[in-house]
């Protein structure tokens, strides 16, 4: 049996400002954009690729965008046939994070995505704490981390809320520290809370490399993701394949750690 493979890192957008957003994402990180980010394009090059499922989200760039950003994620899921799980969005300066935070959860999300440079608040800023009092024991937490361009999301600042929150469920993206991927390897393996996925990484690691952060955190610390609309998804996995990987730490990667971080039903990938 093929192993199905679940996205754990997906950006969409509403069809409207798709083209619009991607464009913005291009001129920040100066990267050309491999799909538009619309859901319908995410779902057909997916499943052309053997993706079985996905956790798609957006993030609010100021307060006023959460609920709206969080409904449309929410619709989103419920038109994907069961192939979606919604990560909600929270900003840090919003007047009533709780009933943000309420309203996501009615909404039927199952995380909280944010991200730290587009936010312009460090991750371990006391107003951020707000929201991980919400989550620990609860929701796991999807983070941006890394750019050794600002100081927003990088280890450092990531370990003291590891430390401070141990029952809260951290995903650092990009395996932990887009651009200062060894020193995060380094810094933030061992944590018990905490897991890595392996988006926009794979373009500036060599297999070897990527093997050796993957034995760092360990197998069962790390998800599959792409970062879409970022990266074609035939590039991203045959640079995922190159790794040498087990079996069994295949398939933990692919499908299994996401199952148990997200709480996914198994047989809607089967």
């Amino acid at each position: 049996m093929k192993i199905p493979v679940i996205d754990c890192h997906c950006h969409v957008y509403p069809d409207k400002i798709a083209d619009k957003a991607v464009e913005s994402i291009h001129r920040f990180y100066d990267i050309d954009m491999g799909y538009d980010g619309r859901s319908s394009t995410l779902i057909e090059k997916g499943s052309e690729n053997g993706i079985k499922h996905y956790i798609v989200f957006s993030v609010a760039t100021t307060p006023k965008q959460v609920q709206s950003i969080n409904a449309f994620i929410a619709d989103t899921v419920k038109n994907s046939g069961g192939i979606m799980t919604g990560l909600g969005s929270l900003h840090p300066d919003s007047d009533n994070v709780a009933e943000d935070y309420r309203h996501l959860k009615e909404l039927g999300l199952k995380g909280v995505k944010l991200h730290p440079d587009f936010q312009k608040i460090a991750v371990d800023d006391e107003r951020c704490e707000k929201i991980y009092e919400l989550c620990r024991g609860d929701l796991p937490v999807l983070l941006h981390t890394g750019d050794d361009r600002y100081d927003f999301s990088n280890p450092d600042r990531l370990v003291s809320v590891l430390r401070k929150y141990p029952d809260l469920t951290v995903i650092g993206a990009h395996f932990g520290g887009w651009s200062v991927w060894e020193e995060a390897a380094e810094k933030l393996s061992g944590y018990p809370n905490f897991y890595v996925d392996c988006s926009s990484s794979f373009d500036w690691l060599t297999a070897e490399k990527a093997t050796e952060i993957v034995k760092a955190y360990g197998a069962d610390k790390v998800l599959f993701g792409t970062d879409f609309p970022m990266w074609e998804y035939e590039r991203e996995l045959e640079r995922f394949f190159k790794m040498e990987l087990t079996a069994e730490e295949t398939e933990k990667i692919l499908y299994k750690n996401a199952v148990k971080v997200f709480n996914i039903d198994v047989s809607k990938i089967f």
